[in-house]
């Protein structure tokens, strides 16, 4: 296929690594020319050390040159950019295209998904364009798929023949595709599991052990199943690799930003102090204001949400808030 990325993080550039393996025509686009002229030139990234990339893929700042003529888009700039993106994108993109998301958000004011605002900003500026949209998720580090390390990933769309195709291009011995057609379900996992893996980090920052650990994310994937049935998502969404999946894996993996920043917090550090060590995007913090107004919005209870929320965002004492988030009342589990 011929494929334009959008977007020259770590996951854009490790997507693009594994698609031009498989002998697909890839151009990827960057809204920072020198971002480009270094992957141009080095074939490397700076964010992901020890590997050469293929020759072969084509780095461009002019987005025209990865939308037009191009038979899959697929958007991977941090969740805050997509909808800019998807509107300088637009006038260029051919009837027919596929458009994926393979950013995990959810926007704030609008609680729109990935895949929600790239519509929305198709229906404002080409409403008669003919295209599909689909999410692409799962347990899937950068740092491990561009090594080509065994790695399985969630093509999501409504119409399961483009899912197929979308699998085509991505599948080989390394990464193995499945397909869902429940794409809001695929979404909704991969922002809540962020906010999650924050608070999986602030514990083993504070030192709370692999009980404490082993609690949170059981308690973390109910809270993301609750909220997703309340939104007419599927449940078994949320027992597979877009859900339980990518939570296991950003809530240990040392590659996870979202479980780091949630460590140094732990530890006593600030967000802003937290993330500019990181020094990369947290999705997980963009994601809370929105986490918080869907769990008002369906009267659902996210009290793992509203923990992460309290100490980044009200900046509440660590202890006060586990004191709390363990000193609720006493529930059925099966409920």
């Amino acid at each position: 296929m011929k494929i334009g990325i959008l977007g020259a993080g770590t996951w854009g550039i490790a997507l693009a690594s594994l698609l031009v393996s498989n002998q697909n025509e890839v151009t990827v686009w960057s809204a920072l020319p020198n971002e480009i002229e270094q992957l141009k030139n080095t074939h490397t990234h700076k964010n992901l050390p020890n590997t050469v990339l293929p020759q072969n893929i084509v780095y461009v700042t002019n987005i025209e040159d990865a939308c037009r003529g191009m038979e899959l888009i697929i958007f991977v700039t941090p969740s805050a950019f997509i909808r800019s993106t998807a509107g300088k994108a637009c006038p260029f993109i051919d009837n027919g295209t596929i458009l994926a998301s393979a950013a995990k958000g959810i926007e704030q004011g609008t609680l729109n998904t990935m895949t929600d605002i790239i519509e929305d900003e198709i229906k404002k500026c080409r409403p008669s364009l003919q295209y599909a949209v689909a999410a692409l998720s799962g347990p899937t580090h950068a740092e491990e798929v561009v090594k080509g390390l065994p790695t399985s990933i969630v093509a999501a769309c409504a119409d399961e023949a483009i899912s197929l195709k979308i699998a085509s291009a991505f599948a080989n011995s390394c990464m193995r595709v499945y397909t869902n057609t429940d794409v809001r379900g695929v979404e909704i996992c991969g922002a809540l599991k962020n906010i999650i893996a924050i608070a999986s980090g602030i514990m083993k920052g504070m030192g709370l052990g692999d009980n404490a650990k082993a609690m949170l994310m059981t308690r973390g994937i109910s809270e993301m199943t609750r909220i997703g049935l309340a939104m007419g998502c599927r449940r078994r969404t949320f027992m597979g690799l877009a859900g339980i999946g990518d939570l296991i894996v950003t809530c240990t993996s040392v590659h996870s930003r979202n479980n780091r920043c949630g460590e140094l917090i732990g530890k006593g550090k600030t967000y802003k102090e937290a993330s500019k060590e990181i020094g990369m995007v947290v999705e997980g913090y963009f994601a809370l204001e929105a986490a918080i107004e869907l769990s008002k919005k369906y009267n659902v209870e996210m009290p793992i949400a509203n923990a992460v929320y309290d100490i980044i965002k009200n900046d509440r004492k660590l202890t006060d808030v586990m004191r709390e988030l363990m000193s609720r009342n006493i529930k059925n589990e099966l409920e």
